[in-house]
């Protein structure tokens, strides 16, 4: 199958995209969250819906939340983020809504075919430090901790196809912890390793289960530090696993003239991806190899 993964989008989405990915040819496009560019969701998850290419996202941690919601998280006040939880189920489901037929996850497995499946991990991530909309979380799913959400996880794997494709928003422990690792804190360099244990452990069960994790996509952590300037590593591949960190941001450049995702393809044998910029026109205008076969 080939996908087309798209970074954090942050606001960067208009109707020459939709036209771009309606006749890309891609079997399936995969979003790995933060539809807003702050905390409004739907005006994009608008211009998502029309697309004709069938799709799957997952929130991010900017989506369906309010800015006092964010900041409550942010700085990690228990009260406010109590009350910031008590409309987000009402603001995820009008993203979903005006998003579909792009189909939201969370916690969700799906077959894709060919013994492939596609699992959504845990929704709106934003880090390792402490699990994060908790409240919410707790209410929609039952989950109120990175052991939970471990299980929950599992859980998926063992009823899901041998060959996994894991769409998360953050990416999973265990890639490094310097700031330039491909889930590397930056912005705070002594939490080191900020990817996400859960998926890490989903991981690991797959493996041990008999399962091939073909592909783990997410962003969350953007290519270019805003704080040191440095950009970071997008790749990992530890000779199972295809990690891909998509989250380029803006993700589109020069006026339009550039216009980022990547070109996934999962065979039975290979996992192939590749960098691509569009123009206005949705001619590619630049496109390099991430990895020759995993």
């Amino acid at each position: 199958m080939r996908f087309g993964v798209i970074g954090d989008i942050h606001g960067f989405w208009d109707e020459r995209d939709t036209a771009f990915f309606n006749q890309a040819g891609y079997d399936m496009l995969l979003f790995v969250g933060d539809f807003a560019r702050i905390t409004s969701a739907v005006p994009v998850a608008r211009r998502l819906a029309g697309l004709n290419t069938p799709a799957w996202a997952i929130p991010g941690n900017h989506d369906g939340v309010t800015i006092p919601q964010l900041l409550a998280e942010l700085k990690n006040r228990p009260l406010m983020q109590r009350l910031g939880a008590v409309g987000m189920a009402r603001r995820v489901r009008a993203m979903e809504k005006a998003m579909a037929p792009v189909r939201l996850g969370g916690y969700t497995a799906a077959p894709l075919g060919n013994d492939l499946g596609l699992i959504v991990a845990r929704p709106h991530a934003m880090g390792a430090d402490r699990f994060y909309y908790q409240s919410y979380l707790r209410k929609t799913y039952g989950i109120g901790d990175f052991d939970a959400s471990s299980r929950k996880l599992c859980e998926l794997v063992d009823r899901s196809p041998r060959d996994l494709i894991l769409l998360a928003h953050n990416g999973p422990a265990g890639l490094g912890d310097m700031p330039t690792s491909p889930f590397g804190c930056d912005f705070a360099p002594e939490h080191g390793d900020f990817g996400d244990p859960d998926l890490r452990v989903a991981i690991e069960h797959a493996r041990a289960t008999g399962h091939r994790v073909r592909a783990v996509l997410a962003g969350h952590m953007h290519h270019r530090s805003k704080h040191s300037g440095e950009w970071r590593e997008s790749v990992a591949d530890d000779g199972e696993t295809l990690y891909l960190n998509c989250a380029r941001v803006p993700r589109i450049e020069a006026d339009g003239a550039r216009r980022h995702h990547i070109a996934l393809e999962v065979g039975a044998d290979a996992v192939r991806a590749e960098t691509l910029f569009v123009d206005n026109d949705g001619k590619i205008v630049s496109r390099e190899p991430i990895n020759a076969g995993a």
